[in-house]
């Protein structure tokens, strides 16, 4: 084992997801209003943005969940997001942080990654890329984690896929150098993460695993903390 995948959302960022993706939706729409073209609405804005994220949970092999997200924009509502960048950079730097509320580090999550670090493993923060890399950075901060050096960090920038495609594992783990069976993923979302496991990584996940859910390993942050010195001298010997 070489690297450790890492959820963001409800795994090392404690966060109420959906109360935050309706604040989310809402605050982008609103500050998307100067830039619409002159026959859309905000409430029809408001459902290409989610035509465009389903299309970026589509399969869309050798395009990056931006330019699907740009093309569903333009083809739906005739809204370059090129020219409306300076908007959304404007929303990420100065809006977006703002919409924190009470979410917070999860428990154990700063000494989960402190620890596959210390241990020499590369780190890679595998969140469903649907957002910028601005956007993560902010969530990375609530989470206090934006200080640590990781090796990679998924966004709709540089990857192809989502999940649970297998190719969103494989290109994350890609990010390090690494291949799938060199990587453990850590996550709390059976459907999304736990299918990690196709393409050859090994997963934890983080709750307890009941309900016929498949994963090597489950338990708490503090869990894995205990548990990563021995998956890493087990991989060596």
């Amino acid at each position: 084992m070489r690297g450790v995948l890492f959820d963001l959302d409800g795994t090392l960022l404690d966060i109420d997801l959906s109360a935050f993706l309706d604040q989310y939706f809402s605050a982008l729409t609103e500050s998307s209003i100067p830039v619409l073209p002159p026959d859309v609405t905000p409430a029809v804005f408001r459902e290409a943005v989610a035509r465009g994220t389903r299309a970026m949970m589509d399969v869309h092999p050798g395009r990056t969940n931006r330019d699907v997200f740009a093309d569903e924009l333009l083809r739906s509502i005739g809204m370059s997001l090129d020219k409306a960048w300076p908007i959304y950079e404007r929303f990420y730097a100065e809006v977006f942080p703002l919409l924190k509320d009470s979410a917070g580090p999860r428990p154990g999550a700063r000494r989960a990654v402190e620890t596959a670090l210390d241990l020499g493993l590369a780190v890679i923060i595998a969140t469903n890329p649907i957002f910028p890399r601005t956007a993560v950075q902010a969530r990375l901060a609530w989470a206090e984690l934006d200080d640590l050096p990781f090796a990679g960090v998924t966004s709709f920038e540089n990857m192809t896929a989502c999940k649970p495609h297998p190719s969103y594992f494989r290109e994350a783990a890609r990010l390090a150098g690494l291949e799938p069976p060199e990587c453990l993923m850590v996550g709390d979302d059976r459907y999304l993460d736990m299918p990690a496991a196709d393409v050859g990584m090994k997963t934890f996940f983080v709750g307890t695993a009941e309900g016929g859910l498949w994963t090597d390993a489950s338990g708490s942050l503090e869990d894995l903390v205990s548990l990563l010195p021995a998956l890493v001298r087990s991989s060596a010997g």
